[in-house]
């Protein structure tokens, strides 16, 4: 794909994903426009000027902005979500779906080639965060622009660290369910990679494309990964099935329904089977020892 005059944007350009995206696009020597918010963080502000990526101010709370922000644009990118924002007047229904649904039609109406959404694989029971990544693949697919939807598994970065109960350098480890079920982490950098291939990889067209890492596993595996790279024993407390039911039924706010949702979807498993998909995006997937190396280093 030749870089052209047109320009790619990144729609939660800040993040740990989006930032990636923006750089690898700018690898490949394309144009990047990063959507910002006058909210935004300095230093990640700073980091994609730096890159070389153009910053334009918007919101997906402001249906006036994203239309100015796809003038010009051939793909667009989204990995935005309210899951874990505190800025004023963030939720997951009017980031996660409204706005999302928003940046879709405006990218229709700009004429944009292609759109490249973040989601996650269908995950039991009905809560906030599924409803708006399902109504916006719905919304996608009736487009009629070319589009890409990765479901992406747990991040390991995210789900195998303290903010989420897995405390390794304290060797506590918080278990979601039995923690027999396998699940494909993958990092983040291989997801950001997976996004940069899609606009260029024919299988991905107008595709719904699961993705995880190279192998599926346990909680339990992880864990003893874990104890052997750190030589210590962790301590580890589950939360049984049904618990993690009834705080989903118990749950009304939206983000907490959302988190319990989630927490259930890690207790089913995500196995994911990989070798076919990577070799067709030509993605090199990062094995989850790397990331136990590189975090108890």
């Amino acid at each position: 794909m030749p870089s052209g005059g047109f320009m790619d944007l990144v729609v939660g350009a800040t993040g740990h994903l989006g930032s990636r995206i923006c750089e690898l696009l700018r690898q490949r020597q394309r144009r990047v426009r990063a959507l910002i918010r006058p909210t935004s963080n300095p230093e990640r502000t700073a980091a994609l000027t730096a890159l070389g990526a153009t910053l334009v101010q918007g919101d997906l709370k402001d249906h006036v902005s994203l239309a100015i922000a796809c003038e010009g644009v051939e793909v667009v990118y989204s990995t935005a979500t309210a899951i874990m924002s505190r800025a004023g007047g963030d939720a997951l229904s009017t980031v996660d779906r409204d706005g999302q649904l928003a940046l879709v039609r405006a990218a229709r109406a700009a004429g944009v080639r292609h759109f490249v959404f973040i989601s996650f694989p269908p995950a039991p029971g009905d809560f906030p965060i599924q409803a708006g990544k399902r109504a916006v693949e719905a919304a996608l697919r009736d487009s009629g622009m070319a589009h890409t939807v990765l479901q992406a598994s747990l991040f390991m970065e995210i789900w195998l660290s303290p903010a989420l109960g897995f405390d390794y350098p304290n060797a506590k480890a918080t278990v979601y369910g039995t923690g027999e079920p396998k699940i494909s982490w993958i990092a983040i950098n291989d997801v950001g990679e997976f996004a940069a291939q899609a606009p260029v990889t024919v299988a991905a067209r107008n595709a719904v494309i699961p993705i995880g890492g190279p192998e599926a596993l346990s909680p339990h595996e992880v864990i003893a990964m874990f104890e052997r790279a750190s030589g210590k024993r962790f301590a580890v407390q589950h939360v049984p099935d049904q618990t993690l039911l009834a705080q989903f039924q118990a749950a009304e706010e939206p983000v907490q329904k959302s988190l319990a949702g989630l927490a259930r979807f890690y207790a089913a498993g995500n196995a994911i089977t990989m070798e076919q998909t990577a070799r067709a995006f030509g993605v090199t997937l990062t094995p989850l020892a790397e990331y136990v190396a590189r975090v108890t280093g």
